[in-house]
C-alpha cells in the first residue's frame, strides 16, 4: 500500500461520522412493513414510525431506541389479554395518537398498556387506552410528559385491577390534561418528587380518584375527582400545593372529598368541596394552609383531628353543610379567621364585614355523632335544633379553642 493510500485512509477514519438522516417507517397491515415488531427492527434512533389505521396483534413491544411512533386515523395495538403491549426503554421516545387495548388481569405483575422502565424526556400524548390493568405505568422515569390521554378501564374489584396513571419512585413528571376512568386510582403516586398533575380529569374509579404516598414538592392544580368511590387520599407528604381542584360526589361510610394523612408544610387553596360524605379529613396534618376553599353541601365540612396541628384556615366558604366542623377533642391548635359561614348568625354594629361576635363552627350534636354515630338518625329532628340552639346560647361543651374570632359576614365572591 503506498504512503498516499495510508494517509487517505488514516484520513477517513478520523473523520466525524455523519448521523444517517431520519426516516419515515410506515407500519401498514397489507404494506411492506406489517407490523410495529417488524418496525422497531428496522429502525434507527432518531426515526418515525407511522402506524396506519388497522388493529395488530402485537407481541409484547420493547423500544429501546430514540424514536417516534404515531398512530395515523384509528390505529390500534392489541395485546390479546396475555402481556404488556408497549415498554419504552430508550429516553426521549414519543408515542402518540395510538389506540392500545386488552391487557388482561394478572396477580403476579403489573401489567401494563404502556410502561416507561427508568427513561428521561419522553412523551406519551394523544393517546387512547382501553380494558388494559394498568394503563401508563412509570418507573423510575425523570422528566417525560403524560399528556392529554384517555384511558378507560373496566374494574369491578380493586384485587383484580390496576391504575389509570402510576408513578413509582419517579421525579419531575408532568401529568396533564387526561381523563381516566374505570380503574382502582385514577392517578397514583408513590416515592415520587415535583410532579406536576394538572388539568386532568379522574372519574368513577373503584377507590381513589387520586392516591399519592412519600411523595414530596407536588402541585395539583385544576383537576377534577368526581364519582370517586373513596375520594383522593395524600399521605406521608410534604410541600404539597393543591389549587382550584374540584372534589365531588363521593359518598359512603369511608369516603372523602380530600383525605389528608400525615402531610406537613402543604397549601390546599383556592379549591372545591361539594356533595362529598366528608368534604376534607385532615389526620396528622401540620403547618400548612387552607386558603380561599369552598365546602359545599357536603355532610362533613371539615373533619380535623386531634393531631393535626398548627393549620391555618382562612377565607374559606361553608355554605349548606351538614357539619361545617367536627373533631375528636376538646383541644384545638388549628386556628379560623375570616372565614364565612352561612350558620353564623351574628352581628356587626360597626359595620366592617366582621361579626362582632365569634363564631364555634363546631355543634354540639356533632360530637355525640363522633362518639356514637348512629345518633345522626336525629339530625333532622327539633330535639337537635333545640340542642344547637342551647349550646349557641352558651358554648360549654364544644372546643373553646376552636373559633373563628372574625367571622364574615358576607359571602365572599
Amino acid at each position: 500500500m503506498t504512503a498516499a493510500a495510508v494517509f487517505l485512509g488514516a484520513l477517513a477514519a478520523a473523520a466525524p461520522q455523519v448521523p444517517a438522516p431520519a426516516r419515515d417507517i410506515v407500519v401498514d397491515a397489507h404494506g411492506q412493513v406489517p407490523s410495529v415488531a417488524a418496525a422497531l427492527a428496522l429502525a434507527r434512533p432518531g426515526d418515525r414510525i407511522v402506524v396506519t389505521a388497522g388493529l395488530y396483534r402485537e407481541p409484547r413491544l420493547v423500544v429501546d431506541k430514540r424514536v417516534a411512533i404515531v398512530g395515523e386515523g384509528d390505529a390500534v395495538l392489541d395485546g390479546g389479554g396475555a402481556h404488556e403491549v408497549l415498554t419504552v426503554r430508550a429516553d426521549s421516545v414519543v408515542v402518540r395518537g395510538l389506540t392500545i387495548q386488552n391487557v388482561g388481569v394478572s396477580y403476579t405483575e403489573d401489567r401494563a398498556g404502556i410502561r416507561l422502565d427508568s427513561v428521561r424526556g419522553c412523551v406519551i400524548e394523544g393517546n387512547y387506552l382501553r380494558h388494559t390493568l394498568f394503563g401508563i405505568y412509570a418507573s423510575q422515569a425523570a422528566g417525560c410528559r403524560i399528556v392529554g390521554n384517555r384511558i378507560e378501564g373496566g374494574a369491578a374489584t380493586e384485587a383484580g385491577s390496576g391504575n389509570a396513571i402510576h408513578l413509582w419512585h419517579s421525579a419531575d413528571m408532568a401529568i396533564e390534561g387526561n381523563r381516566v376512568s374505570g380503574h382502582r386510582d385514577g392517578i397514583y403516586l408513590e416515592f415520587t418528587e415535583r410532579a406536576r398533575i394538572r388539568g386532568n380529569e379522574s372519574r368513577g374509579n373503584l377507590r381513589y380518584g387520586l392516591h399519592f404516598m412519600f411523595s414530596h414538592d407536588c402541585e395539583y392544580a385544576d383537576n377534577v375527582f368526581a364519582d370517586n368511590h373513596a375520594g383522593v387520599a395524600v399521605m406521608y407528604s410534604r410541600g404539597v400545593v393543591m389549587r382550584r381542584n374540584r372534589f365531588e360526589n363521593s359518598w359512603g361510610a369511608a369516603a372523602f372529598g380530600l383525605l389528608l394523612k400525615d402531610l406537613s408544610g402543604s397549601r390546599i387553596e383556592g379549591n372545591l368541596f361539594r356533595r362529598n360524605s366528608v368534604g376534607l379529613y385532615a389526620e396528622g396534618t401540620t403547618r400548612s394552609t387552607f386558603a380561599g376553599n369552598t365546602f359545599d353541601r357536603n355532610g362533613w365540612a371539615v373533619r380535623i383531628l386531634a393531631d393535626a396541628t398548627d393549620n391555618r384556615f382562612t377565607r374559606n366558604r361553608f355554605i349548606g353543610n351538614s357539619f361545617d366542623v367536627a373533631t375528636n377533642s376538646t383541644s384545638n391548635s388549628s386556628t379560623f379567621s375570616e372565614n364565612y359561614w352561612d350558620h353564623y348568625r351574628g352581628y356587626d354594629l360597626d359595620r366592617d364585614g366582621v361579626g362582632d361576635a365569634p363564631f364555634h363552627p363546631v355543634r354540639l350534636f356533632s360530637l355525640v355523632v363522633e362518639q356514637n354515630e348512629p345518633a345522626l338518625i336525629l339530625l333532622r329532628s327539633a330535639f337537635i335544633d333545640l340542642l344547637d340552639a342551647a349550646e349557641r346560647a352558651l358554648p360549654v361543651l364544644t372546643p373553646e379553642t376552636l373559633v373563628d374570632a372574625r367571622p364574615l359576614m358576607r359571602d365572599l365572591p
